[in-house]
């Protein structure tokens, strides 16, 4: 069961990104876009914190945020979007899905590595 599901569709994002939280003690899983985001959700419900990029083939970050919400039923999962996407219109879009965060790449985990253990239940 793990504590944060990593969606994004560039390898070395995802891996980066994943590398850091697992040396600072937390479970993770990853995904490689929208559509195997929503996958893993259906599979472990347990994920506590997803960190996921905007832009993706398939299906993109706020779209598989707005399916969570709404086809899984899902309200309690925390959701933050790490993408260099940076528009009011997506940010609004985002805040309608009830993402928690918006951070722009790249990605500096030690600025957000407390935040995202509290996210996750592991603060």
């Amino acid at each position: 069961m793990a504590q944060i599901l990593v969606v994004d569709d560039s390898a070395t994002v995802r891996n980066e990104v994943t590398d850091f939280l697992k040396k600072n003690g937390l479970d993770v899983i990853t995904a490689v876009d929208g559509r195997d985001g929503l996958t893993k959700m259906k599979g472990d419900p347990s994920v506590k914190l997803i960190v996921s990029d905007v832009n993706m083939p398939n299906m993109d970050g706020l779209t598989m945020a707005e399916k969570i919400r709404g086809e899984l039923g899902n309200a309690n999962v925390n959701i933050v979007m790490l993408t260099t996407e940076n528009s009011p219109i997506m940010k609004e879009r985002g805040k309608a899905a009830g993402i928690k965060g918006w951070i722009v790449k790249p990605f500096k985990g030690d600025a957000v590595l407390a935040t995202f253990k509290k996210l996750a239940g592991a603060a």
